[in-house]
């Protein structure tokens, strides 16, 4: 049996699923098997996949039902102890699954495991800035509070033990964006995560990708669910809380009164900056410029550090 599973979802991404595929490939840690889950493509993704001849590699097409499904497909179809999430257009540097097994051994009782991530940009690569400090190569942390600035989990930097989905459950697929977000939340409410203080994996920054492209917030996590939880859990309720500022914002800029009104009803102002509680209530005009001028960096923006 591999030691891990690299589940690797798809959807129209033939100008970047090779390079993915090669630096799972190039891995210098070689015990894994990589099942693709090709979510209904349109492009020549499947095509491209077909070229690659390694007996490590199985592909499942399927008909297009979303990131969720596609993920739950290949993680239902894995034989490992450890899942390794990858997206079709992020690349791992060679030594992150020896990093990951390292990780495992050094903390045998821990459960789910990230690393240091950076955005890669057609002239540049920005590694991301998190809000702790750690001096150390691996340290644990709460994933609530460790997550302030910046995910410390993404959906091509995690590993986790298999056997925990049992307590989390799998991700939402009634949410079209934003469920890792929600799979994360479970994480974070029952296991610390181990984090790898190295840049490990390139997120290639993609904009027409549908985390860059959905602005609708009804397809976005309510973050609804865990009410009870986050009364006695000051550091979920802040989390939430910095995600329901995200979405007010986004709804605000949309028009969508409706959504706007959902997110704000259930945030704490306290949980926020002076200069989050000031934007929060800034006319959607003000919102808007001040997003343009944002953008013209050519980034990636993320609204609950604006």
């Amino acid at each position: 049996m591999p030691f891990f599973s690299v589940i690797i979802s798809v959807y129209n991404k033939e100008q970047h699923i090779a390079q993915t595929i090669e630096s799972v490939l190039n891995q210098t840690f070689k015990d894994f098997e990589i099942i693709i889950v090709n979510d209904g493509s349109t492009d020549k993704s499947e095509a491209i996949i077909n070229r690659f001849k390694d007996h490590r590699i199985k592909l499942l097409s399927i008909r297009n039902q979303g990131a969720s499904n596609a993920r739950n497909t290949g993680i239902k179809e894995a034989v490992s102890d450890y899942i390794a999430l990858l997206d079709g257009d992020d690349t791992w540097q060679v030594s992150y699954l020896q990093y990951m097994f390292d990780a495992i051994r050094k903390f045998p009782n821990s459960s789910v495991f990230s690393a240091a991530i950076a955005q890669k940009y057609d002239e540049k690569i920005v590694p991301v800035s998190y809000a702790f400090k750690q001096l150390e190569r691996f340290k644990t942390h709460n994933f609530f509070e460790a997550s302030e600035k910046y995910a410390v989990i993404t959906s091509s930097s995690v590993v986790f033990k298999t056997s925990i989905l049992e307590k989390t459950g799998l991700f939402e697929t009634s949410i079209i964006s934003g469920q890792d977000t929600d799979l994360w939340i479970r994480f974070g409410m029952h296991y610390n995560v181990v984090f790898i203080n190295k840049v490990l994996v390139y997120y290639i920054f993609n904009s027409t990708s549908l985390s860059n492209t959905t602005f609708d917030a009804g397809k976005k996590p309510k973050f609804d669910k865990y009410y009870d939880e986050e009364q006695s859990n000051i550091a979920l309720k802040k989390f939430l809380d910095r995600n329901r500022y995200s979405m007010a914002i986004l709804s605000k800029v949309q028009g969508d009164k409706k959504h706007f009104n959902h997110y704000t009803s259930h945030l704490d102002a306290s949980n926020l900056s002076f200069k989050q509680n000031a934007l929060l209530n800034s006319p959607k005009w003000l919102l808007k410029l001040l997003i343009k001028i944002k953008s013209m960096k050519g980034e990636k923006v993320y609204y609950p550090n604006n």
